[in-house]
């Protein structure tokens, strides 16, 4: 099958490639490699995938892939996901973010996609919300624009499918960690914290720590993934590990994990909250689990387990 997945070079992109190539699958990537990384498809590219430098705000680049490739399936997970960023320049996280998934949809649509999987968020998009597990219901709250703008985007993938009947789904995962997430810069505090393990660095903790999420490893991400496309379900689906653990009980479970290595976490260094990041997060994964035949299957101690592999 021919697939296009924009976003490829990163984190969650990459893992999804591999999968996507060791089933015999056909993949073309679509990337800027401002965040992603061409190493991150070292094994992809040696095995036929095809990577295209481009940002998926040009609109005509991302047809003329299209048009040429002519995909049955795209995986749409190029995004701005830098929350500080989004509140310092809302405008270039909509350009991304809305934009960037318009020239898609219409590049899909006008090319005979049969199906288009969307990568979204459910914290972002849910915020501090009333209900835990949150489902996908619940009203739509974001603190910051980076989840407006993805909630923007899911709403266009849904136009698109009531409009002109184009197939699509929407996953809104949790906080993904695993292997290949960068433990510098931008990204996730598991990954964060798993290089001052590995350096012998302090972490810090914005706040007190007892902020929680809902970590979900990206092998399971990757799977849902491929479960969705091979659906026919429309709108929007939590995926995430259904539990609620705290950034400190995040760094006791690293430290025992550690221990097992001979690894020693420093204690941490606390600084002030930052702006548009949410309180607590547990998302209801009930309908992955009706609708896709999807569930969790890497806790945190073992996902913590791999990534330090």
């Amino acid at each position: 099958m021919d697939c296009v997945v924009t976003g490829g070079a990163g984190f969650i992109g990459s893992n999804l490639v591999d999968a996507l190539v060791a089933r015999g699958d056909r993949v073309v990537v679509l990337d800027d490699l401002s965040t992603g990384r061409r190493e991150n498809l070292t094994g992809a590219l040696a095995a036929g995938a095809d990577l295209r430098e481009l940002d998926v705000r040009d609109a005509d680049a991302v047809n003329d892939v299209l048009a040429e490739v002519r995909p049955q399936l795209v995986f749409h997970l190029a995004a701005q996901i830098d929350v500080r960023r989004s509140v310092e320049d809302p405008a270039y996280d909509a350009r991304s973010n809305v934009l960037g998934a318009i020239n898609v949809l219409s590049a899909a649509l006008a090319h005979g996609v049969r199906r288009v999987v969307n990568t979204s968020t459910g914290g972002g998009l849910y915020g501090d919300a009333d209900v835990l597990p949150t489902p996908e219901d619940h009203p739509i709250r974001p603190l910051a624009p980076y989840g407006q703008s993805k909630h923007a985007a899911e709403g266009y993938f849904e136009l698109y499918t009531r409009l002109h009947g184009l197939s699509t789904v929407s996953l809104r995962y949790g906080n993904v960690y695993g292997p290949r997430q960068d433990v510098h810069g931008e990204a996730g505090v598991v990954a964060i914290f798993c290089g001052c393990l590995l350096e012998g660095r302090v972490p810090q903790i914005f706040g007190d720590g007892a902020q929680t999420r809902d970590w979900v490893e990206v092998s399971d991400v990757v799977a849902a993934n491929l479960l969705a496309a091979d659906s026919e379900v429309t709108g929007p689906i939590n995926i995430a590990g259904g539990e609620e653990t705290s950034v400190l009980d995040l760094v006791e479970a690293l430290r025992e994990v550690g221990a097992g290595r001979g690894l020693r976490l420093s204690d941490p260094e606390f600084l002030p909250g930052r702006p548009g990041e949410v309180g607590r997060s547990r998302l209801h994964i009930g309908r992955a689990r009706e609708q896709l035949g999807w569930e969790p299957t890497i806790d945190l101690r073992g996902g913590l387990e791999r990534l330090l592999r």
